[in-house]
């Protein structure tokens, strides 16, 4: 196997989408948020929470020669069955979703990507079947965030397998922001938790 100089390492992008105020929709952004506390990466990598950016994204994914992608899947499978769907096959499933509040499905964002002719040599997409998309507000369902460390475990494995060192963070390292590319969930979500000013 041809060795990386650090020149012409693979750039990958490790991304998590989704919608966090819908329930299991939020399972892409919630796995990518774990996926960063979890593991260092080398420079080459860079982890986003694309939350519900949809064409926003297509900036990230033309710059990426490796791409994994987070993302709640309706595969037609018992809730909380994450499956692994790579290269063509990505495509099929990420336009399969009708239910999804993104803007836009990843696959016009793929579509995008290779018209603009920079489509990511490798292309993963570590999907979790979903429970139930109609609890507006709710956190993740109980079988979803159960597999968010098995769907971890599976990107670490397709970043080793693609020759990628990673290493689990140490319990006491500070861990820096993630990147977002999207409205600040945390402050949007104390801003609402605050009660009204009294007039």
């Amino acid at each position: 196997m041809a060795q990386h100089h650090a020149s012409t390492a693979p750039r990958v992008l490790v991304l998590g989408i989704g919608n966090i105020l819908w329930a299991d929709e939020g399972f892409g952004v919630r796995a990518v948020e774990a996926f960063h506390r979890a593991y260092a990466v080398p420079d080459n990598v860079t982890i986003l929470d694309g939350g519900t950016q949809g064409l926003y994204l297509v900036q990230f994914v033309t710059e990426a020669d490796h791409l994994i992608v987070f993302d709640a899947i309706d595969y037609g499978l018992v809730p909380g069955t994450l499956k692994l769907v790579e290269d063509e096959e990505v495509p099929k499933f990420t336009g399969a979703k009708k239910m999804s509040l993104h803007q836009t499905g990843f696959q016009e964002v793929l579509s995008a990507a290779d018209l603009l002719g920079h489509y990511p040599e490798k292309l993963a997409l570590i999907g979790c079947q979903p429970v139930d998309l109609e609890d507006w507000g709710g956190p993740l369902t109980g079988p979803v965030k159960a597999v968010i460390p098995r769907a971890l475990q599976i990107a670490a494995d397709l970043l080793a397998a693609w020759g990628i060192a990673i290493r689990p963070r140490s319990a006491d390292e500070v861990v820096p922001a993630l990147l977002e590319n999207d409205i600040d969930f945390e402050s949007y979500e104390r801003r609402e938790a605050q009660p009204a000013p009294v007039l």
